[in-house]
């Protein structure tokens, strides 16, 4: 027994169809890696529930708003602060990278302050807490900052940037915030001593040089010096030397010893020849 194939939709009805499919898929949105979604009610309340990574969600009725939580970046710039040298740092620029727990989305949007928050760049998604990280961690190095010179944050740098870490957790432990913002990492991009430090440093390694170069001419003429007492004394002992070989031959001319003598060219003495 057979059964008859049903009939094709009307052409309308297909066309419909289409339609309602095209306005399904405009009217979601799906949730990226990284990202957490809100709904926002058509009466503007939000949902409490968070939308997680991969899920659909429809945007007819209502409205879904994205936040990335994963690898926040934040670029703390242009800060100038006091070194314990009591200088002031011409310029002081670093990055800090966080990342906010997905089950907290919602309690930070609806109950802090909404200036905590920052854009992405392209302004699809809310930055939470970018903010008040950024002004944590601008805190941080001052604070830190104070306990070194100036010339020597440059070599301190791993040092800064650990100490920098750990005085934002404890403002985050503070606020009851350390188990909703992780700081994953602390970035020094940019250190730059005030110019009068710079100047001040290189006219010491100036004045150094010179002192060394200096010392290296007392040495130099002590050396020579000595040269020359050494040359002295040796003269003098040439002379006693002659001396001794005239007496010498005087004593053997007496004792009718030596019958021939060596008169330099230039003798201008008296020999008694018999």
């Amino acid at each position: 027994m057979t059964y008859p194939t049903p009939p094709f939709l009307p052409r309308h009805a297909a066309l419909l169809l289409s339609a309602a499919s095209l306005l399904l898929a405009a009217g979601c949105t799906r949730i990226e890696t990284g990202e957490v979604g809100l709904r926002i009610h058509f009466d503007k309340t939000t949902d409490p529930a968070e939308r997680l990574p991969g899920s659909f969600n429809q945007t007819l009725i209502g409205d879904i708003i994205t936040f990335k939580i994963q690898d926040v970046a934040v670029a703390v710039d242009n800060m100038t602060p006091l070194a314990s040298d009591n200088s002031t740092v011409k310029d002081f620029d670093m990055t800090v990278v966080y990342n906010v727990n997905p089950s907290a989305v919602s309690e930070l949007w609806t109950t802090k302050n909404r200036t905590f928050h920052g854009l992405s760049d392209k302004g699809s998604d809310i930055l939470l807490m970018q903010n008040y990280v950024a002004l944590s961690a601008r805190n941080a190095a001052y604070k830190v900052a104070r306990e070194y010179e100036s010339l020597k944050m440059a070599d301190n740098r791993p040092l800064i940037e650990q100490s920098i870490r750990e005085n934002i957790i404890k403002t985050l432990t503070e606020e009851k915030l350390a188990d909703k913002i992780t700081v994953s990492q602390i970035q020094v991009r940019a250190i730059t001593p005030a110019d009068v430090i710079v100047n001040s440093a290189n006219e010491l390694v100036r004045a150094q040089n010179e002192l060394k170069t200096k010392e290296v001419e007392v040495q130099t003429a002590k050396k020579e010096a000595e040269r020359i007492a050494a040359l002295n004394a040796n003269a003098g002992a040439i002379g006693y030397m002659n001396a001794m070989a005239n007496l010498k031959i005087a004593e053997g001319v007496a004792a009718g010893k030596v019958h021939t003598i060596v008169v330099p060219y230039d003798f201008k003495g008296i020999v008694n020849a018999k």
